[in-house]
Order: C-alpha cells, then structure tokens, then sequence
C-alpha cells in the first residue's frame, strides 16, 4: 500500500504538470491529420452500427435485452466503457517508450505516464459520454439523475485500467510483444464480457456461467453502465460485486506498481 500513497500523493503535487502533459498528449494525436479530432470518432461510430446492424437485425431484434429498448440504445452503455478501457491498455502499454525522452530525466517521475495517458484517453471518452447522453435524449429518455453514476463507473473502469497498465507497461520495455498480446487479450476480452450480446442466452442453459462472467472485472462496469443508463439501479444495490470489483483492482493496482517500481531503475538502460 505504501507504493499507491506513494503515487497519490505524486498525483496531487504534481497535478498541473500531469494536466497539461495529457492536454498535450490528446492534441497530438491529430496533429497533421486533416480532419482531426473528428477521426477520433469515425471508427468507435462505425463499430457500434456494425454491431447494431448485426446483432440488433438478426440477433436481438425479437428479444430486446431491456424491455422497451433499442439495440443501440442497449450496446451504447456497454460499449462505450470498453472503448475507453482498450484505449487506456493499448496507448497506455507503450507509454514509456513513447516518452522515453522524459524516463531518462532523473528529475521526472515515470509513475506519472501512465496517469497522463489515462487522463487523456479520458477526454475523448468524455465526448462520448456526451454523445451517449445526447443518443437517449434524441431517442426520447428524460434526463435522471441517476445518469450521474456514469462517472462513478468512469472512476472504476480508470482505476482498473491503470492498475492493468503499470504492469504491461513495465513489462513492454523490455519484452517488446506485450502490445500485441493485449491487444489479442482484448479481442477475447469483448467477447467474453457481455457486451454485444445478453448474457441470459449462456445463462439460461447453463446457471453457472453467470458466475464466470460476473469473474471478469470489466462485467461490473459494463453492467454498471446499463444500471445507470437504462434499469436505474444504483451500485449500492450490487454490494458483493463493489466490494468484490475494488477488492481485484486495488490488488491488480498494487502489484503492478511493485512490479512498475522494481524495474523502473533499469529502463533508461534498455530504452
């Protein structure tokens, strides 16, 4: 525990310098692209009309998940947290040979990367909360406060997210194929969370893979986006998955930053 104080007061004092190291990081991505922020977009959008096209045509047209839903209005919550956590892994695993100029500084603190990326995988996916707001609006929800909870889960999905990252990201430096084995784990990892399909298609042939999926961390936010979105639960209501999420994520957080911390010394040297 005293690596994630370590890291929280880091955070705090040096709080301007993350902020604007993420601004800068978010503008570069479209630097000398034409259209800018808008390609940010264009794939996430038209990932969700495949899927809505494909399974809300031939999968679910007959058999919403929430009566009185959508497909679309369905896959939004669920999908949305998973842009945003596959973000946070995939630019996030290669955040420090991406700045290997600042881990060479002895002055920087390379705990710090890993929150920057974060932040600015953040701030696209705060456009797409808009969006997702803005897609109930049209599709004629009225606004609730409940809606609010999204942040809570944002929250959630960041911290796992971050705790994932500090132990790919230190392993990335010196074992070069980490990317691309989570970018393989995160192919298997949209699947075997419900997010494109309703769990009770498994579930109701056989009980015991709802415990399977409920294993998975990303279940409970994905789960929590919909309980804010569309059912109107509140995370209090689910107790034993909270207590059972934050249990997993702050041990996968505290492990990775030993893991981070171990071998920090050694990666000016290999990069």
């Amino acid at each position: 525990m005293r690596e994630l104080i370590s890291l929280c007061k880091g955070i705090v004092t040096k709080r301007k310098l993350i902020l604007d190291l993420s601004k800068a990081d978010f503008r570069k991505r479209f630097v000398g692209s034409y259209f800018g922020v808008v390609w940010m977009f264009i794939q996430p959008m038209v990932t969700i009309a495949i899927y809505a096209f494909i399974f809300g045509e031939y999968g679910m047209k007959n058999a919403p998940p929430v009566p009185g839903a959508t497909y679309v209005i369905w896959l939004a919550p669920g999908i949305i947290p998973w842009f945003f956590f596959s973000e946070v892994l995939n630019t996030g695993t290669g955040c420090l040979q991406e700045y290997h100029y600042l881990v060479k500084k002895v002055v920087f603190e390379v705990e710090n990367l890993p929150v920057i990326k974060l932040i600015s995988c953040f701030m696209v996916h705060a456009c797409f909360l808009v969006i997702m707001v803005g897609l109930y609006l049209l599709s004629g929800y009225t606004p609730k406060l409940i809606w609010l909870q999204v942040l809570y889960y944002s929250f959630a999905a960041s911290m796992l997210g971050l705790a994932i990252t500090y132990f790919t990201s230190a392993i990335q430096v010196f074992f070069k194929d980490m990317a691309q084995i989570v970018g393989i784990c995160l192919q298997f990892g949209m699947w075997l969370t419900p997010i494109m399909y309703d769990e009770a298609i498994f579930t109701s042939r056989a009980s015991w893979l709802g415990l399977v999926f409920k294993c998975n961390p990303f279940y409970y936010i994905a789960a929590g986006y919909r309980d804010s979105m569309l059912t109107g639960h509140w995370f209090f209501e689910r107790p034993t998955m909270t207590l059972y999420f934050w249990a997993v994520t702050l041990v996968l957080l505290v492990l990775g930053l030993k893991v981070f911390k171990k071998m920090r010394p050694h990666f000016s040297d290999v990069l």
